[in-house]
């Protein structure tokens, strides 16, 4: 295997990798600095339609997260952006893209959806949800497979490859639900998985046990990059693919594996989306978290203990910007335009930090080690 075969051909990433404690405070400001200059240039552009942008953000707020139902459905939207962006930490940390999130959460989904009428009238409820767990976990991770070993074996670009997946994977996932999968409905769609084989809620609310799941992941991504030598491996990977291979590392094997383990984790988030709360699967529904985690987990420094406040802000943007843009009389997507500044503040904030690691000079600023 040459090292050309190994080596990662996508677009560089940013080098948003977890550092030693006294990077924290940079990491923190790379975070916080977009989101300020988003939220302020945003609010200018209300100013100039006229509309008041402090109360536009207290509404956003409101309905997002001072409401107990507003509250709820923002906790419950966060939960599968949780673990489907632990799922693409791990590559993106090896230096691997896997743009076929969409794909491999969709038909996970559609097998659990399909499959879990039946295994819960078979089994005991908890031993269901485990069943269901692993058959997701599966799906997801061996729609990984073929872009995983193109990539390891010919070294062939995987953007490519997992989006032309994600493509096919769409398409199975709605053959599935409208052909053995359909429940006889009037709109496409599987069988509903019985009300008392859902995960349990939580303290008398809507919030399912998914969301103790999500957090638990979150940890353990956490520890595996932070304390284990596997996570090392994948961030040397990532961070120089001849180096690892001289390091004697088997390039390719990792390749695999880590890309099999970020589709099993979106498979799980599949089946704890309909576990937890949606209990079927329509063949129309996409809730296209593949457009929205990308970002997300750049913006988290791709840390799955920061990722947690980062979903959660963009999910009650999501939940309460409806209401907002409603009541200010604006288009229902005009978060989305938040979004949108969001991000190119971010690129701009992660360009100007990494000159000022490199010692550069930034606006009469820098020009030492930034170590």
């Amino acid at each position: 295997m040459t090292a050309s075969a190994t080596t990662p051909d996508a677009a560089p990433m940013p080098s948003t990798r977890e550092g030693p404690p006294r990077r924290w405070p940079r990491a923190l400001a790379l975070t916080l600095i977009p989101v300020v200059l988003a939220l302020v240039f945003t609010g200018i552009i209300l100013a100039l339609l006229d509309r008041d942008a402090i109360a536009f953000y207290r509404d956003i707020i409101q309905a997002g997260a001072g409401r107990a139902s507003g509250l709820t459905d923002t906790i419950l939207r966060t939960v599968p952006i949780l673990i489907v962006g632990c799922g693409t930490i791990v590559v993106f940390r090896a230096g691997l893209w896997n743009l076929g999130i969409d794909g491999q959460f969709l038909l996970a989904g559609a097998f659990v959806a399909g499959l879990g009428p039946w295994i819960m009238s078979i089994v005991p409820v908890p031993v269901g949800w485990v069943i269901l767990s692993v058959i997701a976990m599966v799906v997801g991770g061996a729609w990984t497979l073929i872009p995983a070993w193109l990539k390891a074996r010919h070294g062939i670009n995987e953007i490519v490859t997992t989006l032309m997946m994600s493509f096919i994977g769409i398409s199975i996932a709605q053959i599935l639900v409208i052909g053995p999968f359909d429940g006889a409905q009037a709109v496409p769609q599987t069988e509903s998985i019985p009300q008392e084989a859902l995960l349990p809620d939580l303290f008398g609310t809507r919030i399912h046990a998914g969301v103790l799941l999500a957090l638990l992941i979150c940890g353990l991504v956490h520890l595996v990059f932070s304390r284990t030598s596997f996570g090392t491996r994948l961030d040397v990977l990532g961070a120089n693919a001849r180096a690892a291979v001289h390091l004697g590392i088997d390039v390719p094997r990792l390749i695999v594996v880590a890309f099999v383990i970020s589709g099993a984790l979106i498979g799980l988030a599949a089946a704890t989306d309909i576990q937890g709360e949606l209990a079927y699967m329509r063949a129309d529904w996409n809730p296209a978290y593949g457009l929205a985690v990308v970002p997300l987990v750049f913006l988290a420094r791709l840390n799955a203990l920061a990722l947690i406040p980062v979903a959660f802000f963009f999910t009650m943007l999501s939940v309460g910007g409806l209401y907002a843009a409603r009541e200010a009389r604006l288009p229902a997507d005009f978060v989305l335009l938040f979004m949108g500044i969001l991000l190119l503040f971010m690129v701009g904030t992660q360009y100007l930090g990494d000159k000022l690691a490199r010692g550069e000079t930034v606006f009469g600023f820098g020009g030492h080690d930034g170590g």
